[in-house]
């Protein structure tokens, strides 16, 4: 068996994912594409500029799961924005990683505590877009087996026409529960004990970071996106970000930063600008 740790570029100033729908879609489309091109998916998380996987299979079929994912999603994103241009260069980096000197397992707990990391949340449970709430839960949501649902309604559930596993369930929020396609028993056997799988987080590289950091959980990109629109309109008597001025655009970033504790590198994926010109429009609203 060969495993290898998948990390796409970090979007500056843009957005893999803009709203839950994104998200959600996404998150079928990790099923479909592991499906698609024969691989085992281990550890998954899906951030707002970025994605990383764990991949068992080989390195071929594991670049060939991104290309079918990027390729899922993109047309996904065009059709609903219009473009998808930035996920065509959206390159990949490939680390093949090992059971032996456990770099396997540290890969896995490195996927699952970049919310943490992120300050989104506190532990990798808590985040519903990967995988983090999969190992060691005794209380696994159970949804509703895609055996139950008609070709057109699968077709309409999972935004694809691919063949997929009809044991596969889709739970409230309308995703395939990861639980139901990735190898948990197997996954679960490497770490052998919650406690350990706790252990190997706690002292991951992205772990380490915040605690060096000490920042206190923030918000999610979506949740400052989704207050801009009443922010503009309440502050500034306008619909949108685009139609506000420089030193406006300046003062409302104060405000989100203030309001959702957000660091210019967030807010600069969320206004589409470089993290320089969003740092120099902060400053001047000072």
């Amino acid at each position: 068996m060969k495993f290898f740790l998948l990390s796409s570029d970090c979007f500056e100033d843009r957005l893999w994912f803009k709203d839950d729908e994104d998200f959600r879609i996404a998150m079928n489309y990790v099923a479909i594409a592991a499906i698609i091109a024969g691989v085992n998916v281990l550890a998954f998380i899906l951030m707002s500029n970025h994605v990383h996987f764990v991949i068992e299979g080989s390195e071929e079929k594991a670049n060939l799961f991104f290309i079918h994912f990027k390729r899922l999603y993109g047309a996904w994103y065009e059709k609903k924005y219009g473009t998808r241009s930035f996920l065509r260069r959206n390159s990949l980096d490939v680390q093949e990683v090992w059971i032996e000197d456990e770099s396997l397992l540290r890969a896995i707990a490195y996927v699952i505590d970049n919310p943490v990391a992120a300050n989104i949340c506190t532990h990798p449970t808590q985040y519903i877009w990967g995988s983090g709430n999969v190992l060691f839960n005794m209380a696994k949501e159970t949804g509703t087996k895609l055996s139950e649902f008609s070709v057109r309604k699968q077709r309409a559930a999972l935004h694809s026409k691919a063949q997929v596993n009809q044991k596969w369930e889709i739970g409230r929020d309308g995703y395939i529960l990861p639980h139901t396609f990735m190898p948990t028993e197997f996954i679960e056997s490497l770490f052998r004990t919650p406690k350990r799988l706790d252990y190997f987080i706690k002292t991951s590289s992205k772990a380490k970071a915040r605690l060096e950091k000490g920042a206190a959980p923030g918000f999610t990109d979506q949740v400052i996106i989704a207050a801009i629109k009443c922010l503009c309109q309440t502050q500034f008597r306008c619909s949108s970000i685009e139609e506000l001025s420089e030193n406006n655009l300046g003062l409302l970033l104060l405000d989100l930063r203030r309001r959702f504790n957000a660091d210019a590198k967030q807010l600069a994926r969320i206004i589409g600008r470089s993290y320089e010109e969003t740092s120099q429009l902060l400053d001047r609203a000072l």
